[in-house]
């Protein structure tokens, strides 16, 4: 997997994290990144800016990083302490809602992240530059059944907070607890079975004439509101 940009990529050598090989533009003047790739012996080729085009489409910044996969955590690692929070994204699309869900869990405390193997994004290098270093700390755990997930969340505690344009208001719900907030697909919203599966569905109210929030503007809403009602 290819990783790119100064932000991620320094995030990565900080990190200590395992990587294989390094295209840097041939007049990229980082001194930290290149002397730390030097210090671990990383091969390091200079290339042309087209080059490193070719390899990443986005802003690279003139650096992109070879790395293995990402690693994804066992749905126990995210059970951290008594009352964890976890977000669920429901077969969500956009690697760059992804990305900004990250950033938004992190920055909130948020204790895990589940996503469902099939149809869904996955973390790829667009995922890891958005999320600008903040994947590196927390727990991503990615599941065969996404229904089978929340049953065996609900049997070891858990109440599951769906979100939907009907429902109670986001500010009304009691978040205490163990708790994991469900966000839905872009376009579609929550899957039928995991709405069924919900104790609560939360909806955020509408003012305009927008009925409809981006998923990651909608998870930083409910999110930071449950962690102010859980302090």
């Amino acid at each position: 997997m290819y990783i790119y940009g100064k932000n991620v990529v320094t995030e990565y050598i900080k990190n200590n994290k395992k990587i294989q090989k390094a295209y840097i533009y041939k007049n990229f003047n980082d001194e930290f990144i290149i002397s730390a790739l030097q210090k671990r012996n990383i091969g390091i080729k200079l290339v042309e800016k087209r080059e490193l085009d070719q390899l990443a489409n986005g802003m690279h910044q003139g650096v992109i990083l070879n790395v293995p996969d990402y690693e994804y955590a066992n749905l126990e690692e995210l059970f951290v302490n008594e009352n964890p929070l976890l977000v669920i994204l429901d077969h969500l699309e956009d690697p760059h809602n992804f990305g900004a869900i990250i950033r938004t869990c992190e920055a909130a405390g948020v204790d895990g992240i589940i996503i469902p193997k099939d149809r869904s994004v996955s973390v790829n290098s667009t995922v890891i530059k958005v999320s600008t270093g903040a994947i590196d700390h927390i727990k991503i755990a990615c599941v065969t059944n996404l229904n089978q997930t929340i049953k065996e969340l609900k049997q070891n505690g858990f109440w599951i907070v769906g979100t939907d344009m009907e429902g109670t208001n986001y500010d009304q719900i009691d978040y205490t607890g163990k708790l994991a907030i469900v966000i839905g697909n872009e376009g579609s919203g929550m899957s039928r079975l995991v709405q069924e599966s919900c104790d609560f569905i939360a909806k955020i109210p509408m003012q305009g004439t927008v009925n409809s929030l981006n998923a990651s503007v909608a998870t930083g809403i409910i999110v930071f509101e449950a962690v102010l009602k859980r302090k």
